[in-house]
């Protein structure tokens, strides 16, 4: 299916067909989602409730929830084994807030096991496919197998299929805005600490962020939860209003074309890898160009720090998944298997390996055995300390870059000639085939595969690691026919500046 152009900047992956509660279509339910689901594998669990037509803001708004969200009606499984008869007794800040405000649940969506993959390739529920196709109306025979990205693969493919209106994920170091570009949606990754958190099941607590949907709807979700240890405050949410609304000005011009005098785009020149397809970047020199004609200064930036992103991240992702997974112990929570004949009952390692073993995937125990790695007293300093200074240097980088007082900080330091956004490409290519054979028979090695999927996250990562809000539009298509995305950065706390500037590139393209 043939995903639309969007309109709108939205929470996590919104569809376009809609501007306002007012026009949104009856929210399907039960067969109607199996049936759209169908061949695509985005959700895990389907809701069997029917919208309750409320009357608040998100009235008739069919929404899906990723499955590592708890959700009292559904089961919230992370794609995993460890958690496959999982029923939360509660619902995550987030999804009681949608329910209030009207929000109808359609079902849960498929994700990479605990949020951990780029290609939506590691969960136990089987690949998510890309719904979009180069061509309408193919046969089923025919239907070309990509990755819907990862690791909230099921929910941008969810919205890409017209399986809902919009839905709710979590990005660590790009799971939002991989998939975004991948089926041809927004994508949205907030502020660190703006949206709670509560809720959701921990993968890596400084990185992990949910989603927001238009600025509108921004405000239902994004709202102090003292049941969340990372939330900003209201004071901090208040102080990072005042220091950014004299530059939303430039982009909620009313003139027809719209207008983009006085904004300033900046170009980080460390966004454009050897490993980047050509044809991503004559989409985005277009994008520029129009952005230029309507008004708006386009300068080159340089973030350093960029360059080492990637394995800071890895080490800081895999230690915090270390930590918060060794819950799931088989005794506390988690699934439990009988031990093996030989093994010892009574010896708790014993009970706990194999039961770890049966339920969790080969990527989720790689990244346990790495981070565990990362925190012993012999490798501490040299990985763990190191990455975290490396993501000091790279929040440094960026308050350098924009021209925006940091909230964040005591005496904010914008330079003069800062820019007020960065426009970079969303993904190194475009969404890669799922058939795996034929990708290792070209590459012709195996290591070398395994490589290009964590290379997926390099154009995101550093986002992530600095907390800034992020958004991935489409803006058109590759040499290959699928999907382009670009991805508009901000200053933290500047949400609503990314999603006007978005809502810009969106009408100009």
């Amino acid at each position: 299916m043939r995903s639309r152009p969007i309109t709108r900047c939205q929470r996590l992956f919104r569809s376009s067909s809609t501007t306002s509660s007012s026009t949104l279509r009856t929210p399907p339910t039960g067969s109607d989602v199996e049936a759209l689901d169908a061949g695509v594998n985005a959700l895990t669990s389907v809701s069997s409730e029917r919208s309750t037509g409320g009357y608040g803001q998100l009235q008739g708004l069919s929404i899906a929830i990723k499955d590592n969200i708890c959700t009292s009606s559904l089961p919230t499984t992370c794609s995993s084994a460890i958690l496959q008869q999982y029923q939360s007794p509660f619902d995550a800040t987030v999804v009681r807030l949608l329910r209030d405000a009207g929000a109808h649940i359609v079902g849960k969506t498929n994700c990479d096991e605990f949020g951990m993959g780029s290609l939506n390739l590691n969960s136990v529920h089987g690949p998510v496919i890309n719904p979009f196709q180069t061509a309408p109306n193919v046969p089923a025979a025919q239907v070309e197998h990509r990755s819907a990205g990862g690791s909230s693969g099921g929910s941008a493919a969810s919205v890409a299929a017209g399986i809902c209106d919009a839905a709710l994920g979590t990005d660590t170091g790009g799971s939002v805005r991989l998939p975004a570009s991948y089926c041809g949606v927004v994508g949205l990754k907030p502020s660190y600490g703006i949206i709670s958190r509560w809720g959701v099941i921990s993968f890596a607590d400084s990185l992990r962020l949910l989603k927001a949907f238009t600025h509108v709807d921004l405000d239902t979700v994004a709202t102090y939860d003292p049941r969340d240890p990372t939330a900003a405050t209201p004071d901090l949410r208040e102080r990072a209003r005042q220091f950014n609304s004299p530059f939303l000005s430039v982009t909620t011009s009313t003139h027809q074309p719209r207008s983009l005098e006085g904004l300033r785009i900046g170009i980080p020149l460390e966004y454009f890898p050897s490993e980047l397809d050509p044809s991503i970047v004559d989409v985005l020199r277009t994008v520029l160009r129009r952005l230029e004609e309507a008004g708006a200064t386009l300068t080159s930036v340089t973030v350093p720090a960029t360059q080492y992103t990637l394995s800071a991240y890895y080490v800081i992702a895999s230690a915090e998944a270390s930590s918060n997974l060794a819950r799931f112990d088989s005794v506390r929570y988690g699934l439990r298997t009988a031990p093996p004949l030989g093994a010892t009952a009574s010896k708790s390692s014993d009970v706990f390996a194999h039961s770890r073993c049966a339920g969790l995937g080969k990527e989720v125990q790689k990244r346990i055995l790495l981070g565990t790695y990362a925190l012993t007293a012999d490798a501490f300093d040299n990985y763990f300390l190191q990455a975290q200074r490396i993501r000091g240097h790279v929040r440094r980088d960026f308050d350098r870059v924009f021209r925006h007082p940091c909230a964040l900080l005591e005496r904010p330091f914008p330079p003069e000639d800062g820019v007020d956004v960065l426009l970079h490409p969303s993904a190194i290519r475009t969404a890669p085939p799922l058939d795996r054979t034929a990708q290792e028979s070209h590459s012709g090695d195996k290591a070398a595969l395994d490589l290009s999927e964590y290379l997926q996250d390099i154009m995101t990562v550093p986002a992530s690691l600095a907390g800034l809000p992020a958004l991935s539009i489409p803006v058109g298509t590759g040499a290959d026919s699928w999907p382009v995305g670009v991805s508009v950065v901000g200053q933290w706390g500047c949400d609503n500046l990314v999603m006007h500037v978005g809502k810009a590139i969106e009408e100009l393209s």
